[in-house]
């Protein structure tokens, strides 16, 4: 059973054996009453149902029996209760006091007794039992208790579950009329309560024993995640390093590749040379020896690069295959040079052709310079003149739009006041509507009813009128017709049984006090709870707000390069009041966050939200395509943002733009080759890496 399920039904147990206990003790205490017992040293007393038990279902029928001596008082001598009558103090209501009689013979009680079916943990009240229920005997329903009423002796009586009694000669119904009712169900529902809460603390501290090893391993696995996840960025680091040298490797092959392009082309130059004469042969044989010698020095220096390139692969397993093949290329480029030496005649020829070529721009060039000199350029320079004077009235214009726009925002927002202060002025005048409304259909009920009174009373409705103006006043005709009511009841049969009535009506009445002040107290804590309930509210909600404002106006400049944001409450009271956003980018003067872009709306948003989420960072965010409306430069502060708050949460975010994935630690692809079927691709940076060579290798 989990932990929660557990502590819930504890909790559930020990408020309902609280509330039972509550209610228990209330049992037989009033203002008068708890004074009067306290002076006589009896506010301790045990109470006569706190020593019974009786059988399911008959709790009914003993309440029915022994009414108030079931909340008899315990007394050492019984004998002590002649000091309450002695003193002139009588108790301030009905008090019943018994004192146990140990060793008291008690006749055995025949099975059907009501007696028989009650137990007691204190065998001196079996006599004080024997008498309350002496001839009292069981039936389980009304309809066989009358058919067997004949074989009741004198005093005899039955009673039934409900606690209805039946005599010889009579049938006392029972209805519950006091706070004693349900005394003996709520006892032996704390005493099976007091079990259940047993076993259900046990449970739950097992449930909480269970809960903490659970969270010690969780917490060992945490620690064993972090330092693998250490141990990973490690490896990646190292990875990184390892990339980086074999760009550089790489450059370093580039460069000497380069430098075979320009040795030859010095080749080529030289074999110009030797073309252009014999006299100039011995130079041009020393220029290539030593030409061949610095190309000697090159090979040696591109036998060094190969050696530390065969150094990088003992790391890079995957590179070598790359690397020979670089080495290939560069033989078949030793290959290429000496082709290269037999096409020098033709390049001689074709750079003959070229000088001809050359000659014919340069004819031509001299021509358009010639004809660009002829060109008028004043009336082009004169209408971009006018162009630019006409684009700085339209700027005017367009500038004396916008003020007039806010000089009308303004107009709207100070008749909008207006109306919202008329509609004040015109509450009061509509509530005193709908008062005078209220009254006149009251009026219209009171017309109608006494209309209905005077027909059912066959009055003459026409001679009515002159006889109100012949009684006077008609102030007075309510105060009439009340003695004259008061006067027919008068009239009516004498209650014999009143005194009692009125009796039983001021006890049900002060028992009815009791529940109301009771009730009183209670909405007064709970008054009192839901006032400090609203206080701490106010405060935590006031110490959030504060946090989230202050965050807020810390990430809008970093995530814009300045600006400045900051959220207002629209009303006092902080409960009741809702939250305006206002914010204004840098080199920007809006009023309203309608008049920020697309990017902007993004960027604001993100603030608040990473404002709300460093209040209580959890350990994972996810962000859904939130760089989509974002353009570099803001996605560049973005993801350092990202960078800055990832040492303390882990963030999973969608994206699409190649600055985001470049900062991302991790990369998972998902493609639909299929429609509504997603599908997750493997993204290895090293290998992706490897592919571009091979595809820069082989171009």
């Amino acid at each position: 059973m989990r932990r929660d399920t557990s502590e819930s039904i504890y909790a559930d147990l020990a408020a309902r054996a609280d509330a039972l206990s509550a209610l228990q003790a209330k049992i037989g205490h009033g203002k008068d009453i708890d004074g009067w017992l306290e002076q006589r040293g009896l506010a301790d007393a045990k109470h006569l149902w706190q020593v019974l038990q009786i059988e399911p279902g008959w709790e009914d029928a003993l309440e029915a029996v022994l009414r108030e001596r079931l909340n008899a008082l315990e007394l050492a001598r019984l004998d002590d209760a002649l000091a309450w009558v002695a003193d002139g103090a009588s108790p301030p209501g009905r008090l019943a006091a018994y004192s146990q009689a140990e060793g008291a013979s008690v006749a055995q009680a025949p099975g059907d007794a009501l007696l028989a079916k009650i137990r007691t943990s204190a065998p001196g009240v079996a006599r004080v039992l024997a008498d309350g229920l002496h001839g009292v005997r069981c039936r389980d329903t009304l309809a066989a208790a009358l058919n067997e009423r004949a074989a009741l002796g004198s005093g005899d009586s039955f009673v039934t579950p409900a606690g209805h009694r039946v005599s010889a000669q009579g049938v006392l119904f029972f209805a519950p009329d006091s706070e004693l009712h349900g005394v003996l169900a709520r006892q032996r529902e704390l005493t099976e309560l007091a079990g259940r809460i047993d076993a259900a603390r046990a449970a739950a501290h097992a449930a909480r024993s269970a809960l903490d090893a659970v969270e010690r391993d969780l917490k060992d696995r945490q620690t064993t995640w972090h330092q693998e996840s250490l141990a990973l960025a490690s490896q990646q680091r190292r990875c990184h390093d390892l990339e980086l040298e074999l760009v550089q490797l790489r450059q370093a092959a580039e460069a000497a590749a380069r430098r075979r392009s320009q040795i030859a082309q010095e080749s080529d130059d030289l074999a110009a040379q030797h073309a252009q004469g014999e006299e100039h042969h011995g130079a041009l044989a020393s220029e290539i020896a030593d030409m061949q010698s610095r190309l000697h020095d090159e090979m040696a220096q591109r036998d060094t690069l190969r050696h530390v390139r065969n150094d990088a692969e003992v790391a890079l397993a995957r590179s070598r295959e790359h690397l020979r093949a670089a080495e290939r290329a560069a033989q078949e480029a030793t290959f290429a040079e000496r082709s290269c030496r037999d096409r020098l005649a033709e390049i001689g020829r074709r750079r003959e052709g070229l000088g001809v070529q050359v000659a014919q721009q340069q004819t031509l060039l001299s021509q358009l310079t010639s004809e660009r000199q002829s060109i008028d350029w004043t009336p082009v320079e004169e209408a971009l003149q006018r162009q630019l004077a006409e684009r700085g009235a339209a700027e005017q214009a367009l500038a004396d739009a916008r003020h007039h726009q806010e000089a009308l925002t303004a107009d709207i927002r100070a008749s909008d006041e207006a109306r919202l202060a008329a509609e004040q002025k015109l509450d009061p005048a509509r509530a005193k509507i709908q008062e005078m409304q209220l009254k006149e259909q009251a009026v219209a009920l009171a017309e109608q009813q006494f209309t209905e009174q005077l027909h059912e009373a066959k009055a003459d409705l026409a001679a009515l009128p002159d006889a109100l103006k012949a009684w006077g006043s008609a102030r007075t005709l309510p105060g009439e017709i009340e003695r004259l009511a008061g006067a027919i009841a008068e009239l009516g049969a004498v209650n014999l049984a009143a005194l009692d009535e009125l009796a039983q009506t001021a006890e049900r009445k002060a028992y009815l006090d009791r529940q109301a002040a009771d009730l009183t107290e209670a909405m007064t804590t709970l008054e009192s709870a839901i006032r400090q309930i609203d206080r701490e509210s106010r405060e935590l909600l006031q110490q959030t707000f504060d946090t989230v404002n202050e965050n807020f106006a810390k990430l809008f400049p970093t995530l814009f390069g300045g600006g400045d944001a900051k959220l207002v409450l629209t009303g006092e009271e902080i409960l009741d009041s809702g939250v305006q956003v206002i914010a204004h980018p840098p080199g920007k003067r809006n009023t309203t966050l309608h008049q920020l872009s697309g990017g902007e709306k993004a960027l604001t948003a993100i603030s608040l939200v990473f404002a709300l989420f460093q209040l209580n960072p959890a350990p994972f965010c996810l962000l859904d395509e939130v760089d989509a409306p974002l353009d570099e430069s803001n996605t560049h502060r973005f993801c350092k943002m990202v960078q800055d708050m990832s040492g303390d949460s882990q963030f999973l975010f969608i994206s699409h733009n190649k600055i985001t994935m470049e900062m991302a630690s991790q990369l998972i692809g998902i493609t639909m080759p299929d429609p509504g079927v997603s599908r997750v691709v493997a993204v290895d940076i090293a290998e992706a890496l490897e592919l571009a060579v091979d595809t820069e290798l082989a171009t």
